[in-house]
């Protein structure tokens, strides 16, 4: 297999490189269950809206001058609002690195069909929690989304429950994995 290199993007390259990023996403997710999710113009949309985010940061893997993964994520708002939803009680020590602003919200993983199980994903977001002032790394799944459950198990991240975002949508799993500091 090709080698993969992976490089970590300002908020700035992040802009240059949205559209680049948006086809990979349609490409990664092509023929996929749900299609209608994975649309280019809601991925530009949420995208745009994530880039405002303090402490965004975006890592893009390519192989042979081609895309073949991303990931992007940014710190979590100090106060308990992204916590809102939980279904269940958020353990205290959680609480207190989100109001301390070391929590980190990972999002949008994805890896080009060709190159899973070749450990881009995991090193994707390895690379995206590096930084060492991220105590506690979030994220969001499906609860049909087995591929993506598995993975962060792997990964040793654990189940935290559901969560019910703001928007009114279906329930959500977080997961959560505390960072070594």
């Amino acid at each position: 297999m090709t080698e993969v290199f992976l490089r970590r993007l300002s908020r700035w390259q992040a802009d240059r490189e949205r559209d680049a990023v948006a086809d990979l996403y349609v490409e990664a997710y092509r023929g996929a269950a749900g299609e209608a999710f994975h649309d280019r113009h809601e991925y530009l949309r949420r995208l745009g809206e994530h880039m405002q985010s303090p402490g965004f940061e975006m890592v893009i893997a390519s192989a042979a001058g081609r895309l073949v993964g991303s990931v992007y994520g940014y710190r979590a708002d100090r106060g308990d609002q992204w916590w809102q939803g939980l279904h269940g009680e958020l353990p205290p020590e959680m609480a207190e690195l989100t109001a301390s602003g070391r929590a980190f919200v990972m999002t949008e993983l994805m890896v080009l069909p060709s190159f899973r199980r070749s450990r881009v994903a995991t090193r994707l977001q390895e690379n995206l929690l590096a930084p060492s002032s991220i105590s506690l790394a979030v994220t969001l799944i499906d609860q049909e989304n087995d591929p993506a459950r598995a993975a962060l198990k792997g990964w040793s991240w654990e189940s935290l429950g559901k969560i019910t975002p703001a928007s009114g949508g279906p329930p959500l799993e977080a997961w959560t994995r505390r960072l070594p500091r």
